[in-house]
């Protein structure tokens, strides 16, 4: 487990907000930031400063993703034909991790992170342990029949904390889901605002 998982509490007070919408977040009951000087009033953010802010917004949202790897996922958004910012989200919720955690599979992206990295899960039917494995459109996703009965997969299942998208197709008495569609960004179901087209203008300037 990374230090980036075990602090992830820290990254909702830090942007101010329950990026995950989860009623556990200690931003629910203190909006400050971390750290002593938390309480002091911030200061309204420049061109740039909202830019980073929605970056780090959309890294962290998906279980803290490097930069290094963020970026890469950019450019290739970059390269493609049409609206970047679409292809953004697109690329990054097709991300394996993202797929367990739509689909129900565990309560939380960090626990789906750490899930696959156990290997728990296959996709058609080959183990994969790589949580930013990409997965196509039409590719079956399934719990191992080890984990099926987990305490962690049954709570998440009957959780009525959010919903699975449309655009993906969770048979929970198989413990299978599959990528129906690229979501683009009216689709996926983010409990906050996110705004790619500020990322794109961070990595553009």
């Amino acid at each position: 487990m990374t230090k980036r998982i075990r602090a992830k509490h820290k990254i909702d007070r830090r942007l101010g907000q329950n990026i995950w919408g989860r009623p556990k977040s200690p931003i629910n009951k203190r909006e400050t930031r971390p750290g002593q000087h938390g309480e002091r009033r911030s200061s309204k953010l420049s061109d740039y400063g909202q830019q980073l802010r929605a970056k780090q917004k959309l890294k962290g949202y998906y279980g803290n993703i490097g930069e290094r790897q963020f970026s890469r996922v950019y450019k290739e958004a970059a390269r493609l034909k049409g609206s970047t910012s679409e292809h953004l989200i697109g690329l990054l919720e097709r991300r394996l991790d993202a797929i367990v955690y739509r689909a129900k599979f565990v309560p939380t992206v960090f626990a789906a992170r750490q899930f696959i990295s156990h290997g728990h899960i296959t996709v058609n039917g080959c183990k994969v342990n790589v949580a930013s494995f990409r997965c196509r459109v039409g590719d079956v996703v399934e719990v191992q029949s080890k984990a099926k009965q987990m305490a962690l997969v049954l709570e998440a299942i009957k959780s009525a904390e959010r919903d699975v998208p449309d655009y993906i197709e969770a048979d929970h008495n198989k413990m299978t889901a599959k990528l129906a569609r690229v979501p683009v960004l009216a689709d996926v179901p983010f409990p906050v605002h996110m705004e790619p087209n500020l990322v794109v203008e961070f990595y553009s300037r």
